[in-house]
This record gives C-alpha cells, sequence and structure tokens, in this order.
C-alpha cells in the first residue's frame, strides 16, 4: 500500500495511469469529500487516464489515511488540508497539476487553487457552493452530526440494504451496489477525531465568510459542477459561487444529486471534457 508522510501523518494515494511511470501527461490530482475515500474517484480516473496521470489520494483521518496513535498538533481547519495537498504535491514532484475535487474536498481545493495558483492549470469543484448563515441550523447540524459520528459500528455492514439506506440522502439516481458498500465503509473507518473536527470546520460561520472571499478570487480557470436534486449542498448554492467570478463556468448535472459522477457518469464526463478542451485552448 503506498503511503507516503506528510506532517507526521502517513497518507494513502495511488495512482491511476496507463503506464507504471509517469508521462509526459499531464497529472490530475482528485480530492474525496466528507466521510469518503479517493475510491469513489477511480471509475472517473480511468475514464480519463488516456489524456492523465491521475493522482488519488485520502485526505488526513479518511480512508487509509489513518491518524498515528500519539497526538497531533495538526487541526482540521481546511486550510490545513490545503497545506497538506501543497506538500503532498511537493514530496512527489509535482509542479502542476489540474484539481478535480468534491463536496468538502472542493472547499479545500478552492483554498488550495487561491493559495498555490502557480501550480494548477484548471480546476474542477464538485457539489460544493456558498452557505448562508444560520447559527440555530448550524448548532442543531453540529449537534447531530457528532451524534452520526460517534455511533458507527462495523456491524452496520452486516444489516440487509444497509448501504441503500445509508446512501439514499445522497443519490437521486441509483449507483452500483459495490460503490454504496464503499462509502458506508469508508464512513464507518474515518477517524472520529477528525471526521468531527472536518464536521465543525466546513460547516462553520467562519466558512460561511471565507469561501465567498475565495471564490470571488480565484484567478485559475475553474468548473463548477452541481447535481440538479443535491440535497446536501443544493445547486443554487453552486450558482452563488460562480455568479462571483468569472473564471467560474457552472455546469448542472441533471437528475443528480451529491454524487453526480456517478450517478450520470457519461453527461458528467461529458461537461468536464468540454471544459477541458475550452481551457487548454484558451491558455
Amino acid at each position: 500500500m503506498p503511503l507516503i508522510n506528510i506532517r507526521g501523518v502517513e497518507h494513502y494515494y495511488e495512482w491511476i495511469r496507463q503506464s507504471a511511470n509517469l508521462s509526459s501527461k499531464p497529472v490530475m490530482v482528485f480530492v474525496h469529500g466528507w466521510g469518503g475515500s479517493c475510491r469513489y474517484w477511480r471509475t472517473i480516473a480511468e475514464a480519463l487516464v488516456d489524456d492523465f496521470d491521475c493522482l488519488l489520494y485520502d485526505l488526513r483521518g479518511f480512508g487509509r489515511s489513518l491518524l498515528p496513535q500519539t497526538p497531533q498538533k495538526l487541526s482540521y481547519e481546511l486550510e490545513d488540508y490545503a497545506e497538506d495537498l501543497a506538500i503532498l504535491l511537493d514530496s512527489l514532484g509535482l509542479k502542476e497539476v489540474y484539481i478535480h475535487a468534491h463536496s468538502m474536498g472542493a472547499s479545500v481545493a478552492a483554498l488550495f487553487l487561491n493559495r498555490y495558483k502557480e501550480k494548477v492549470k484548471q480546476g474542477i469543484l464538485v457539489c460544493n457552493g456558498i452557505f448562508e448563515y444560520d447559527e440555530k441550523a448550524f448548532k442543531a447540524f453540529h449537534k447531530f452530526g457528532g451524534y452520526v459520528v460517534k455511533l458507527r459500528y462495523n456491524w452496520f455492514l452486516k444489516i440487509p440494504l444497509a448501504d441503500r439506506m445509508f446512501m439514499a440522502r445522497f443519490l437521486h439516481r441509483p449507483i452500483p451496489a459495490e460503490e454504496r458498500r464503499a462509502f458506508l465503509e469508508d464512513y464507518l473507518l474515518a477517524d472520529y477525531e477528525a471526521a468531527l473536527g472536518t464536521i465543525y470546520t466546513s460547516v462553520s460561520k467562519k466558512a460561511v465568510e471565507v469561501m465567498p472571499e475565495e471564490f470571488a478570487k480565484l484567478e485559475v480557470p475553474t468548473l463548477m459542477i452541481s447535481g440538479e436534486k443535491d440535497i446536501i449542498i443544493p445547486a443554487e448554492m453552486g450558482k452563488k459561487a460562480s455568479a462571483l467570478n468569472k473564471m467560474i463556468q457552472y455546469v448542472e448535472i441533471p437528475q443528480t444529486a451529491h454524487f453526480p459522477m456517478l450517478e450520470d457518469r457519461e453527461s458528467y464526463l461529458n461537461a468536464v471534457r468540454r471544459f477541458l478542451r475550452v481551457g487548454s485552448t484558451v491558455s
């Protein structure tokens, strides 16, 4: 299992590419969302492998990027996760990449795009956008999230249709059972402190105040993709973010929810490829 040490934490990463070694192709880096791992990006990476060497990795405390037993001083602020990404790229000797990120990972990516714009050719942000702050709603969400993170048991995997019930809120269209199960496994595997900490930092008053500014100052050509039926991060939030900056193109995938790349892979890939062609032509 390939691991690389980033600030004292062994991070899992993998390459999806046509040859065993890095080629002359550009590199596309995939960033997953809360509770998941890079596993759900594999089919998209495999579809783009003709044009890119694809780098997938698990965020600190998620998937196979397990936290060490000794206490860490690192925070769960999204900015810190953006720094993790910068160190990962430097450690692998990657000078310029394309960033392809989802949900909470897209917030991390937006912060990265502004702090390291010289490292990024184009960015793709999926199921993200601008929240409005509601103190009562956020407190209720954090309380509920605390229960959700605490009450996780491996025997959930033995319950018939548990994966279907778990993913129902995230999907509008069905996805293969193995993909549903993989996400449930990753959710159960996530480190408690990391899962809880990122709930507080990604859905917060600070994020509400900071993220609009981050979207507004993007200088990297960026594609914002929303799922029309997404109830986790509604499409309207993506529209608001894209309206702040002419560098952001907006695409809404019909009849999909929080995982448009899995629910309608063909439409999703068409949108991505169209953006990449246009961006490369302009540059």
